[in-house]
């Protein structure tokens, strides 16, 4: 497509989901933190491609919605009534998008809450003005059809699995509505009239939920997410005889420079946890300027943190914690450091890694100016978060 065409997103939600079970609807159970409908007007309202989401709700269900959407948004338009049909449904929905004159329609099952950004653009970059567009997976398992009162293979090749969202040129799609009582899906009635379909890659996340099986599935994913540190501070003649660094003392004449202990390594695993949940940085949280830090003792930081992490459900899997500098020398105390470190964050010792190492006495850390270490944290959180 050259031009930059109205494209709208319908949502189909009217549906009871009597074979999932639970007290709520499917659409409004939770799954990975929030629930099932509410995914996939996120995505949709966030791809920039989307001009407008028109959700169909089935009319008994209205507290539901505004439970899940309590605040209006520009591009999600009110909801309206859905029929005891999918396809009264979808017919419902294009009508009430007539008013906003779209070029094109996604339609999206609510039941499959886990869309990406990368599917849609898929389907976007294939819309034609005479052509749908469906996002498909191949079949690898074997299918065997039973008949005459025996199994029989069925090849697979040439067989698909279809997705949603599926995508038209709105107005042929809602005159095709218009003029037919039912289909098994939107695809099935296009194809019925002679229309052509383009087929893009789906997306194994997109499966249909459908039983309580898979919506405790996916209550249970969890997606991984690595965040960096970076920490520097200056050397200074230390008082005490030692310097505070990877959570333990160690003999030196120096220590470092900063407003609470000014230990570097945890101050760069402490920034590298808020990377991992998008938190802001170690400064936002615990500011150089709040008299409440001076002179505290890094492990406050840390172990802070780690109740943010695990406040979203997160679990750290791992922690890899570089030093940079010239002296002290770092080796002799690493397994003292990684125990430690372990013992804040709660983890099993070999779950935390300390390095050592110089920059060649290059640069502040190689003049013994000054420390710095960097970070890497890995957690594991659950899918919506």
């Amino acid at each position: 497509m050259t031009e930059t065409p109205r494209i709208a997103a319908l949502i189909v939600a009217a549906g009871v989901g009597a074979r999932a079970g639970g007290e709520r609807p499917k659409q409004y159970q939770s799954v990975a933190g929030k629930p099932i409908i509410c995914h996939s007007v996120v995505a949709l309202l966030a791809h920039p491609a989307i001009s407008a989401v028109q959700v169909v709700m089935h009319p008994e269900h209205a507290a539901y919605y505004r439970e899940t959407f309590p605040e209006s948004q520009a591009q999600l338009l009110p909801p309206i009534h859905g029929g005891a049909q999918r396809t009264d449904s979808v017919r419902a929905g294009l009508k009430a998008l007539v008013a906003h004159s779209p070029d094109y329609v996604l339609i999206h099952d609510a039941a499959r809450p886990f869309l990406s950004s990368a599917v849609i653009d898929r389907i976007v970059a294939a819309l034609a003005p005479d052509t749908g567009v469906v996002p498909t997976l191949a079949v690898h398992d074997t299918v065997r059809r039973f008949s005459d009162g025996a199994w029989e293979e069925v090849p697979r090749a040439g067989l698909m699995r279809i997705q949603t969202p599926q995508a038209f040129p709105f107005a042929s799609l809602a005159a095709l509505y218009a003029s037919h009582a039912s289909a098994t899906d939107d695809a099935a009635l296009w194809l019925a009239a002679g229309r052509k379909l383009a087929y893009v890659e789906g997306d194994e996340d997109l499966d249909k939920m459908t039983t309580a099986s898979d919506i405790a599935k996916k209550q249970n994913a969890r997606r991984t997410a690595v965040g960096m540190g970076f920490d520097v501070h200056a050397l200074i003649p230390s008082t005490t005889g030692t310097m505070r660094i990877g959570g333990i003392d160690i003999a030196s004449d120096f220590k470092l420079e900063g407003h609470s202990d000014a230990d570097v390594a945890l101050h760069a695993i402490t920034d590298a946890l808020l990377g991992t949940i998008a938190d802001g940085d170690i400064g936002a949280h615990y500011s150089p300027k709040d008299d409440r830090w001076k002179d505290a003792d890094s492990a406050v930081f840390l172990q802070d943190t780690l109740k943010k992490v695990q406040a979203v459900g997160g679990a750290i899997t791992h922690i890899d914690v570089t030093i940079i500098c010239e002296a002290p020398t770092i080796g002799p105390h690493r397994d003292a450091m990684r125990a430690r470190i372990a013992e804040l964050l709660s983890l099993n010792v070999n779950r935390v890694s300390v390095k050592a190492t110089t920059t060649e006495r290059l640069g502040f850390t190689g003049r013994g100016e000054g420390v710095a270490a960097q970070a890497v944290a890995t957690v594991t959180l659950p899918e919506g978060v």
